[in-house]
């Protein structure tokens, strides 16, 4: 029988968060501030990571299985990537008017990897990737409308939240609902002419609710109503990227895209994404489409990426994580099943999650309504306070480096606290 684990000790998380707030708005930005946590109950500051856990400032231990929301497919502090980069730093420096050799290393190895890439450019994060994306395919058909599908970054023409952003720049994207080839065709029809591109994460990752893998069909068929009506195809691989396979969703599914966003695991946390696609697309960026930053052609980021890659390929990465993957989400399966809890389990092996559901009577609007959001703030509150990291809203990870007795303890703490879970919250 399971019991109630004791809430953490915080005190020196909690006195920093007190100073951030006063330091910046927030404290924190975004997904990383602890309404999106259980507040109270989560750290927020991180001391320090190894292998695949991090140390709270605190000294409180975690299996983390969030890892940096997606970076670090390898494991913290990884000695061999900080090694190469330390020697660029020492040997080379990193930060020049001029480009590095090291870029076109970098390039060579993500098309080598990439089905998609026969060009390459590299930028920083996830949203500057996507938002030139968009941009070469607007400057390539010299259309303005966006179709999306999925969460794409914050900057103007994807942000989940509208504050400060004009309604003339929102009104030229429009979002569809993945796994609906005909919500996708109505939209393309509605705006007939007019569509650039077609962007999408290929594996369906939205906010709160079951991933949703996808069939080879599916995402055949959303290429081709992209073809067929003159707009770009754009996989954001920001998450599946070296992840899902070494080239991506793509790879894994068999379905090419025009364009591919990389980032996140590509360089284990170390700033670096890039767009890849054809030569024909990519080329209106030499004169047509301006893109350009002072940090950009940093090298010390593409070093850490040519040593990641090199693991990646060298330890089979992907294809070991995808089995290892494959079991933990089989055995979550049966322990959501056995415990009763109106749950669903969802992903892919590497990218699992839990999703709590609304029983009989605990629908959105309803008075029970509470029920079912109350057993989810409980159950992570009991997962937390037992060593493991996740998130309530945002799927979790597998890393490289997560032991096999990591994976277990995890799946004995869901357990666990799946089993309090129902006793304190029955379902109806």
């Amino acid at each position: 029988m399971a019991n109630e684990f004791p809430h953490l000790r915080l005190e020196r998380s909690m006195a920093m968060f007190e100073e951030a707030k006063r330091l910046s708005p927030g404290g924190v930005m975004g997904i990383r501030r602890p309404y999106n946590f259980v507040q109270g109950e989560y750290p927020i500051f991180i001391d320090k990571g190894y292998g695949g856990h991090i140390v709270d400032v605190d000294g409180n231990d975690y299996i983390d299985m969030l890892c940096a929301y997606g970076p670090v497919i390898l494991g913290y502090d990884e000695k061999e990537i900080n090694e190469a980069v330390k020697r660029q730093m020492d040997e080379k420096g990193f930060c020049f008017s001029l480009v590095q050799p090291v870029q076109n290393e970098f390039e060579r190895k993500v098309v080598d990897l990439v089905p998609c890439a026969e060009m390459v450019i590299p930028v920083k994060t996830g949203s500057d990737a996507t938002t030139l994306a968009v941009r070469i395919a607007r400057g390539y058909t010299d259309r303005e409308v966006i179709l999306r599908c999925g969460y794409h970054g914050w900057h103007d023409w994807c942000v989940e939240g509208h504050g400060g952003v004009p309604e003339s720049t929102l009104g030229l994207t429009d979002e569809f609902e993945y796994g609906d080839l005909g919500a996708l065709e109505e939209k393309l029809r509605a705006h007939d002419g007019k569509v650039a591109c077609v962007i999408i994460t290929p594996v369906g990752h939205p906010l709160a609710k079951p991933v949703q893998a996808p069939t080879k069909a599916y995402l055949e068929g959303v290429k081709k109503l992209a073809h067929d009506h003159g707009a770009v195809l754009i996989f954001d691989e920001i998450r599946t990227g070296f992840r899902a396979a070494l080239g991506g969703a793509q790879e894994r599914y068999g379905v090419t895209p025009d364009l591919g966003t990389f980032g996140k695991a590509m360089a284990n946390g170390y700033p670096l994404s890039c767009v890849a696609g054809k030569a024909e697309i990519m080329s209106v960026c030499e004169k047509k489409v301006f893109v350009s930053s002072t940090f950009f052609p940093n090298s010390l980021e593409m070093v850490a990426a040519l040593k990641t890659m090199e693991i990646l390929v060298r330890e089979d990465v992907p294809d070991s994580i995808w089995k290892r993957g494959t079991k933990f989400l089989s055995d979550l399966e049966s322990i959501v099943a056995k415990s009763g809890v109106p749950a669903t389990v969802s992903g892919i092996p590497p990218m699992p999650f839990i999703t709590f559901d609304a029983g009989p009577g605990e629908a959105a609007g309803t008075p029970g309504e509470k029920i079912y959001k109350a057993r989810r703030e409980y159950f992570y509150t009991q997962t937390i306070r037992r060593g493991l990291f996740i998130q309530p809203f945002h799927h979790w990870y597998i890393a490289h480096r997560h032991t096999d007795a990591d994976l277990k303890k995890a799946l004995d703490v869901i357990a666990e606290s799946l089993e309090l879970t129902m006793k304190k919250y029955p379902a109806p």
